[in-house]
């Protein structure tokens, strides 16, 4: 399905998540996902994956018996182990007999489909695949982190520790340990058993110094070696013939490019270990930063070890490999690594040298963008803080990618590369930041001081705006970059002086187009590529357009009504020059819509026009949209990215939908057409995939309807519910929903899949912490969280509610407790009362040595009064004894926590102060405290109440805090307390209250307030806040967001009523469409009434309710009309009489008033009508005709008899453009009832020497023809079988429209009359078959160019020999709808030359003719031959000149077909 494809990183920290087939075949595991590759030495190649497990994959490793090859098995942080056919993609079988983290699996490469895996809390699991069999074991109560079966003994099986222990086991005997193999410290990384079964001989120190020697294993026929891999920097070799280690290899501290090791890589180190299966004497394992060795087991000396990738050209792995799998391929045995830098390697063994590498992505695929200078240079921006550049059309390498982080330290959201400059990128980050990257150097990047506050959702390079395009030429780039991110801001960048201040656009806009409204948030922005005009989309789904360089606003689209997140202008390049203004725009609705703003560019009116109608409307997505871009190869072909999993390209002008890719098993999020290629397109999406494919290739056509993104989140797996945190204020809609987006609701990853997004390069915490893999965000634009982290916050929440739970019982008992016996009041001196409890003895001694104290008058020596032991004689002696009991006493309420009893004795000591500090310092600070506070002075009382302030604020008593503050008259400082706390209510009562009327913080609390509101969906109130801060366009705004008619209506009428007439305008010209569309003519009237501005439309929907009134009884108007007037059911033949006769009436407007109509016919002339297409609903193509209608009869009342007969044939023709006949029909009966008589009173009013009116007239009476014709030919049909055989080619009428029309239409026909030769000769006109031929031509020739390129793709792809391409050309020359002059030797130069031959001739012919629209001639040819043939009707001289017609201009297949169907 699809070309080549970036996957998800492998898994971190997994002792095998990773393995390879001895078919070449290798599985990993990336996030809940396991990813499949053909591995050649050539490339690999992603040919799909498995989707089950809802958390982390934690191991995959492949069954290794013959014939079953294609049978693998997974396990997971889900605690299921699940067995796969890797080649039909499908689950076989699964259990969950783990109760624990599943840490280690493999299977017997002896005991056929025996599955061994192991948990964290030790318990070892065979399962027998064959017949569902399981057996359990616990040898050791450790944490096991690998295992593996032994090649040579079925029931043996080495299990390794976290704690260095490793032990194997004999599950023939109930797991008996047979060898516990101590030597590691710390944990065992990876094991792995010699191929080779008996022990022979090893160089090197032996463990055994009892044996001496060189540490040769004697006894070489029975057991077999083997190698382990510890975190404590060392690899042993193991006997377990004699149960003990021969030989310790140590890593070398490798030197990488002159540097010493880093100390932080060797603690950042997994040791994984692989025995090659042809090495029995090697083995490979992993080392310090991304290095690889291979050990020579059999080699003497020190350095036992050779370099992997030791060339200059770096061919290492720049981070800690996890895991290694062999197989043979030929001859040749390649090794395959992943690693913490995200790439996979393919090694060849003989040689130690690369021969690939796969980049694998990390995070979400934000951004796209292919460089418009290095042809074919795609860069990505990845959630995993890094940019990858890629050389698409790098012919030696596939996967040509270079990696750029430094400097980046966050999500990469978005890109775009100088239109100049070669290598010059540009990016934007999750965190705000803006910089650019010089690619083809190795400098750090140019970093903005300007940032963002929240995610930069685009970029684009634009001709500088004031002020930075203020000076001369040499002193000011000659592009800037522009930058619009989450919080609603685009700033200008100076990329000559990014450290400098950027500046924001919207001054601009505001200084220029004299707005005082609140502008509304920026989501997304687009130059239009010749640099002349820069489109913006908004947060409330509008679309601005403004010319550069001063920014005027030349219109405004309202066709989206939520968050706009893409907007792309039509390349320039095209063939027709009018497609450069086509403007695509996307949102958070599932719709995209084209709008044609050439009129609204080319003649700008003197104020802003609003444009309510798109071009063309593509529907069939079921959610956000998030990303667009035109082929460059193409006209007005478009592919759309969307949030239900496809991506779709569309033919715009056609309006039909081409094909839908649906290779992703996620969100997508960007999307490029290939610079290079035409048939090729780049998607990325949350997956942390990117994809190319091959647009002629897909099977689908439309998008997937809604149970797609069902699957999507089936495949996602459920998501664990945590609990609930405030929403931060973000952008509303992809993009703020995302917090996200998109692109708010941050695009959540796999459940279960690790972390977020990657890991920092240079955070070695951060890794750690993400030890279970990739992780992840989210277009969109919604931040998911480690799966343990969840695990950990709901086990804490569960504790927490076990101590309240604890807390409430002991209150309870408390309470029984006071109910049985009243407790008496805490003591406030507690040692000096207990010591009035003692024997009654010690109580006279105390009464002996008060009196000695008192009459010694002073201490003893043996009595310290009101201290120690005698601390209850300090109440009866003087004031110091006093004092040292109550510091005594201070001491012990300090030790119980009591801080109110030691206030209390510094109060009566009169330490006001230090009773204050007190409790100031132990948040025990009273309202009684604080009363007192003033006898200390009001310095003391001030620093006192701020203190309480902060007590009162920690116990979330905001109110009561801000109360106080006011008291110390800080009025400012309890305003903002209430603000930041969210009581806008309480503020703005308390501002209301304090503050003058013009103070700027009311306006900032009313302000500050609605966004809140707004952001919550509580508009009404949000807008009361609006109005009471002077913005009464943003309180108008707020109201009509909710979409319904009564918020608009109610909006429109606020703006009216606060002067804001354009808005008003555009809310009661919005609310009046959703009326006419649910057919409540009354009610549309009614909101038109209110504006005066709006007399226009309120005549257009005064034609469009007449005109659906008297086509309630055709086929044309099949629903019911909820309300209407009584004017428009007025039954005078006359339409247009009954036109003019009831704006006369109801609405004022007659020809007597010349001026007033003139003003309204170039009012509504300067509405975008666009041309109308089949997929145009009913109620819409009405609409437009009744523009039209409306121009004619206000044209017919000015006596503008050429306007109005062309705009007559504007409302004609509409219906044959869209397919529909019997509209066509039934709208000439209407407007010309007399047929071609009142074709003939409106040309006596023309002037005939006008060439503009002498072709306006034919093209009307051609129409009149062209129904009539068919309606002679069905009126004298006597069989239905002749009759459906009606022809159609492509132009005019389908088949379905003949048939579907046809008894009406026989209805309708006119009896036996004839008509004259003159009527029928109209039709007969050569200069428009002339045209038609021509334009017939060159369609077929684009067709055949288009044909011709899939052929050359297909030959380069599969190098097919030319004698088999020229064969497959010539068959194609003789499909239907080819060319009859078609033949196998033409070549894209020869239909070049004829395409330009054709557009001589279609210049030639003259504007007018091809300007106004005419029926088909070569159809009125045959249908005239085939009507002489059966009923002869004709004159022969007419016959003779519609074959002349035939044979000159109708040679193409489908005409000759249709011309032998109906004439022979």
């Amino acid at each position: 399905m699809h070309q080549r494809h970036l996957p998800a990183s492998p898994n971190w920290y997994c002792s095998r998540c990773s393995d390879i087939n001895g078919k070449g075949v290798l599985g990993f595991g990336a996030k809940n996902t396991i990813y499949l590759l053909n591995v050649t030495a050539a490339s690999p190649a992603v040919t799909g994956e498995l989707s089950g497990h809802t958390e982390r994959v934690s191991g995959f490793a492949f069954c290794c018996h013959d014939g079953q090859e294609h049978i693998c098995a997974s396990t997971s942080d889900d605690k299921t182990v699940k067995i796969w056919d890797s080649e039909q993609k499908i689950l076989l079988k699964e259990h969950n007999v783990h109760q624990s983290t599943i840490s280690a699996v493999h299977w017997s490469p002896v005991q056929k489909l025996l599955l061994v895996t192991g948990d964290e809390k030790g318990i070892v699991v065979c399962y027998w695949f064959s017949s569902n069999d399981t057996q359990s074991f616990f040898p050791e109560p450790r944490t096991i982190f690998c295992l593996s079966c032994s090649p040579h003994e079925e029931n043996y099986i080495a299990v390794g520790y976290k704690d260095g222990m490793i032990v194997v086991i004999d599950i023939s005997k109930k797991g008996e340990v047979i060898h516990r193999l101590r030597g590691h410290d710390d944990e065992i990384h990876a094991l792995a058993w010699c191929p080779q079964p008996r022990e022979e001989p090893l160089y090197g120190r032996s463990e055994d110094n009892a044996d001496g020697g060189n540490g040769a294993t004697e006894g070489a026929e029975v057991g077999c070696y083997l190698a382990s891999g510890s975190r404590d920097q060392t690899m042993r070799i193991w006997s377990t013939a004699r149960g003990k280690g021969v030989m310790t290899l140590k890593l070398p501290f490798l030197k990488r490019r002159g540097v010493g090791v880093d100390p932080a890589l060797k603690e950042r180190l997994w040791l994984t270990v692989h025995w090659p299966k042809r090495r029995p004497s090697q083995i490979v394992s992993s080392c310090f930063g991304g290095e690889m060795v291979m050990w020579d087991l059999m080699k003497s000396g020190k350095q036992k070890w050779s370099l992997l990738g030791s060339s200059p050209e770096g061919q290492n792995h720049s981070r800690i490999v996890f895991n290694m799998s062999s197989f043979c391929s030929g001859d040749r045995e390649l090794l395959l690594s992943t690693s913490m830098d995200r790439e996979i390697k393919c090694w060849d063994l003989a040689s130690l040298e690369c021969c690939w590498t796969l980049p694998t992505l990390g995070g979400f695929v934000y951004c796209l963008s292919f460089s418009p200078v290095g042809t074919g240079c795609l860069a990505l921006g990845v959630g995993d803080s890094m940019i990858r550049v890629w050389n698409t059309l790098s012919i030696q390498n596939q996967y040509d990618i270079k990696t750029f982080w430094q400097g980046i330290k966050s999500k990469v959201t978005a890109l775009a590369w100088h239109p100049v400059k070669e290598g010059s990128l540009a990016f934007g980050t999750d965190d705000g930041k803006v910089g650019v990257y010089e690619v083809y150097s190795n400098k750090p990047p140019q970093i903005s001081s300007t940032y963002h506050r929240r995610t930069v959702y685009s970029l684009s390079w634009g001709p500088p705006v004031p002020p930075m395009s203020f000076g001369g030429s040499g002193d000011k780039p000659s592009y800037s970059l522009y930058s619009c991110a989450g919080e609603g801001v685009i700033f200008q960048h100076d990329p000559w002086k990014l450290s400098g201040e950027a500046s924001n656009i919207d001054k601009l806009i505001r200084d220029t187009n004299s707005i005082k409204h609140k502008i509304p948030p920026h989501t997304d922005l687009s130059w239009k590529p010749d640099g002349s005009i820069l489109a913006i989309g908004n947060e409330d789904g509008s679309i601005e357009v403004l010319k550069a360089p001063m920014l005027k606003l030349l219109c405004t689209v309202q066709q989206h009504h939520k968050i706009i997140n893409s907007l792309c202008w039509h390349h320039e390049h095209s063939s027709q020059n009018e497609l450069q203004y086509l403007l695509a725009s996307g949102s958070n609705n599932a719709t995209v819509y084209v709008h044609d703003l050439r009129s609204a560019i080319e003649t700008p009116s003197e104020s802003p026009v609003l444009v309510t109608e798109p071009f063309r409307t593509l529907s069939g997505h079921t959610n956000k949209i998030t990303g667009l871009a035109w082929s460059p190869h193409h006209d007005g072909r478009l592919v759309t990215a969307c949030y239900d999993g496809t991506s779709q390209v569309w033919d715009v002008l056609k309006e039909q939908p081409v094909c839908n890719y649906r290779g992703h098993s996620g969100r997508l999020l960007c999307v490029q057409w290939s610079a290079v290629h035409p048939d090729l397109v780049w998607t990325g999406g949350d997956d942390f995939t990117l994809q190319e494919w091959a647009v002629s290739k897909q099977e689908h056509i439309t998008p997937p309807k809604s149970k797609k993104r069902v699957e999507i989140e089936k495949k996602r797996g459920p998501q664990k519910k945590s609990k609930k945190k405030k929403k931060a204020p973000g952008k509303g809609g992809i993009k703020p929903e995302e917090n996200e987006l998109p692109l708010g609701e941050e695009m959540k990853g796999a459940a279960g899949s690790g972390a977020e997004e990657g890991q920092s390069d240079n955070d070695e915490e951060e890794e750690k912490e993400n030890a279970d893999g990739p992780s992840v965000t989210g277009w969109s634009r919604e931040s998911s969280v480690d799966t343990r982290g969840t695990e950990t916050i709901q086990n804490g929440e569960k504790f927490i509610h076990a101590v309240k739970r604890e807390v409430k019982e002991e209150k309870k008992r408390e309470k029984s407790d006071l109910s049985l016996k009243k407790r008496k009041p805490r003591s406030i001196l507690p040692l000096s009362t207990s010591m009035d409890h003692r024997p009654k003895e010690e109580l006279q001694q105390d009464c002996l040595t008060l009196a000695a104290v008192r009459h010694s008058h002073g201490q003893s020596r043996a009595c310290v009064p009101g201290s120690g032991d005698h601390i209850q004689l300090g109440l009866f002696t003087d004031r110091d004894a006093l004092y040292r009991m109550f510091q005594e006493e201070e001491e012990s309420h300090m030790e119980a926590g009591h801080y109110d009893s030691m206030v209390y004795l510094r109060l009566w000591k009169g330490d006001l102060i230090g009773a204050i500090n007190l409790a100031v310092e132990k948040g025990e600070l009273t309202d009684h405290l604080l009363s007192l506070a003033p006898m200390a002075g009001y310095q003391v009382w001030a620093r006192t109440v701020e203190a309480y302030v902060k007590q009162l604020c920690h116990h979330e008593q905001f109110l009561k805090a801000a109360s106080h503050l006011v008291s110390i008259h800080k009025l400012y400082e309890a305003i903002n307390l209430l603000k930041s706390h969210q009581l806008y209510r309480e503020a703005i009562a308390l501002a209301r209250a304090r503050l003058q009327p013009e103070d700027p913080v009311l306006k900032d609390l009313y302000m500050s307030w609605a966004a809140v509101l707004e952001k919550d969906g509580h508009y009404a109130t949000a807008a009361k806040c609006y109005f009471a801060a002077d913005s009464s366009f943003d309180a108008a705004k707020i109201v009509a967001k909710k979409g319904d008619v009564m918020s608009l209506k109610t909006a429109a009428n606020l703006a009216w009523i606060s002067g804001e007439s354009e808005l008003a305008h555009s809310l009661s010209l919005r609310c009046a469409k959703d009326l006419m569309l649910s057919q409540d003519w009354t009610a549309a009237q009614e909101v038109l009434r209110t504006q005066d501005s709006l007399l226009g439309h309120r005549l257009i929907f005064c034609v469009n309710e007449i005109l659906t009134h008297r086509l309630a009884d055709t086929d044309v108007v099949t629903w019911t009309v909820a309300s209407s007037h009584t004017w428009s059911k007025s039954c005078e033949e006359n339409f247009l009489s009954t036109v003019h006769k009831v704006w006369q009436s109801e609405f004022g407007v007659a020809a007597a008033d010349l001026v007033k109509v003139k003003t309204l016919h170039q009012q509504l002339r300067a509405i975008e009508n666009p041309p109308a297409t089949t997929s145009v609903p009913m109620k819409q193509l009405l609409f437009h005709i009744s523009l039209d209608v409306t121009l004619c009869a206000l044209s017919q009342l000015l006596g503008e008899w050429p306007s109005t007969l062309e705009e007559l044939l504007q409302g004609l023709t509409r219906g044959s453009e869209a397919g529909h006949f019997t509209l066509m029909t039934e709208m000439c009966q209407l407007l010309l009832p007399q047929g071609l008589e009142t074709v003939a009173l409106y040309k006596q009013k023309l002037d005939t020497s006008d060439e503009r009116s002498v072709a306006i007239s034919q093209s009307v009476e051609a129409f009149v023809c062209y129904q009539l014709m068919y309606k002679k030919w069905w009126n004298y049909s006597e069989t239905s079988a002749l009759t459906n055989n009606t022809i159609s080619n492509g132009h005019h009428l389908t088949e379905n429209s003949h048939n579907e029309d046809e008894a009406e239409c026989k209805g309708e026909a006119q009896s036996d009359g004839t008509f004259s030769e003159g009527v029928w000769k109209v039709l007969l006109s050569e200069p428009h078959a002339n045209l038609q031929a021509t334009q017939r031509a060159i369609a077929e020739i684009q067709r055949r160019v288009t044909s011709l390129i899939q052929q050359h793709s297909q030959c380069k792809e599969t190098r097919v020999s030319p004698e088999a391409l020229s064969t497959s050309k010539s068959e194609t020359s003789e499909e239907p709808g080819g060319s009859s002059s078609g033949n196998g030797s033409e070549s894209l130069a020869t239909l070049t030359a004829q395409v330009a031959e054709h557009h001589k001739v279609l210049s030639a012919i003259p504007e007018l003719i091809r300007k106004y629209p005419f029926p088909d001639v070569m159809e009125c040819c045959i249908v005239f031959l085939h009507m002489e043939k059966h009923f002869t009707l004709f004159p022969q001289h007419i016959c003779a000149e519609a074959t002349t017609l035939l044979h000159k201009y109708g040679t193409t297949e489908t005409l000759c077909k249709a011309w032998q169907r109906l004439t022979h």
